[in-house]
């Protein structure tokens, strides 16, 4: 791809984002907000797992009243990291942030999870006080990658079962289409499958082979008897227990339906990357945001522009979270295996 990566390559390029991780290295858990302007800004969503955790995702369909989103919440603990959500809503409206009715202010976050409680201590998750904490943490220059925040928990292609599993983490991407149009991607990567290059097809991370080197877990599961030549059957708990999600920012002006097709252009983006993705054991979902600041020219083709983009920083964020990842719990980073 000829595109270049805009500023620092990262979420925050976006002007008015801004992103902080909370992170627990001994118990590999963590989460990371975004956070958005503080007059909010468009959201979308896009949830193709069949096995997703997520809160706050209906209300940022098309028809739905509220069009505006204040922050959104990525964390580890499973189902129970949702609480994290608690300690960003606190924190905004410590700040007044959020929707102003009379003397009270609710503030609108979204949130999505990854399981990650068998990498570390599965009796510790984010809460309220961590996702105040990630907020606390939030800035707008670069922001750390790979094992931290969300994505400290992260294990990737484990098709062979965590034996065989590589380290995944928390990786971000970004493209400046010009006159200031920026698109921008933060993908926390704990998926099943394998991580690709989607330009060269060569296998980034999968489950590792004896002596070196990578399996193809596409070609693993279509071989006949598949089942019963592995020791990670269907029914086993990691086939369950995978998940790829993160968010696409963009300064453009979007309406909520366009923010809702900039989310699943998110997702195009991480089929490229994550082979296979969307399984039935994954809750895959991608957020978009549109600050609006941006005031161009969103000429007939503009949108198609961004939403090309999407899936491009979404792909790149996920491949950077791999590669910045460095092992932990007995699962080794990609850049210790010397691949």
């Amino acid at each position: 791809m000829t595109t270049t990566p805009s500023l620092h390559n990262t979420i925050t390029d976006v002007p008015g984002i801004r992103a902080g991780h909370w992170t627990d290295l001994q118990a590999a858990t963590g989460c990371t907000v975004i956070l958005c302007p503080p007059d909010g800004a468009v959201g979308g969503v896009d949830v193709r797992g069949t096995a997703p955790g997520t809160r706050e995702t209906d209300l940022l369909r098309p028809g739905q009243l509220v069009e505006r989103v204040h922050a959104v919440l990525l964390t580890g603990g499973s189902a129970y990291g949702l609480d994290a959500a608690g300690g960003v809503m606190r924190y905004l409206e410590e700040h007044g942030v959020g929707f102003h009715m009379g003397d009270i202010i609710v503030p609108i976050v979204p949130a999505a999870v990854i399981f990650d409680l068998r990498l570390g201590s599965s009796k510790v998750r984010p809460g309220p006080e961590q996702g105040y904490q990630a907020c606390a943490a939030a800035g707008d220059g670069p922001i750390p990658e790979g094992s931290v925040g969300a994505g400290t928990g992260a294990t990737v292609a484990k098709t062979l079962g965590m034996e065989r599993a590589v380290k995944g983490g928390l990786g971000c991407a970004s493209i400046h289409l010009g006159d200031g149009l920026i698109v921008a991607a933060v993908a926390v990567v704990n998926a099943s499958g394998d991580v690709v290059d989607p330009d060269t097809g060569r296998i980034i991370a999968g489950p590792r082979k004896d002596g070196g080197g990578f399996h193809n877990s596409m070609e693993l599961t279509l071989q006949p008897g598949f089942n019963r030549q592995t020791r990670n059957p269907p029914t086993a708990p990691e086939s369950r227990s995978n998940t790829t999600i993160g968010l696409v920012a963009t300064n453009a002006p979007l309406t909520k339906e366009q923010a809702n097709k900039l989310a699943e252009r998110g997702q195009d983006g991480m089929a490229l990357a994550v082979r296979p993705s969307h399984t039935v054991g994954d809750g895959d979902a991608v957020f978009a945001l549109a600050t609006g600041d941006w005031t161009g020219n969103m000429e007939r083709g503009q949108f198609q522009r961004i939403s090309n983009a999407a899936a491009v920083v979404m792909a790149r964020a996920i491949m950077r979270g791999v590669t910045q990842a460095k092992g932990l719990g007995g699962v080794p980073g990609v850049g210790e295996l010397g691949m």
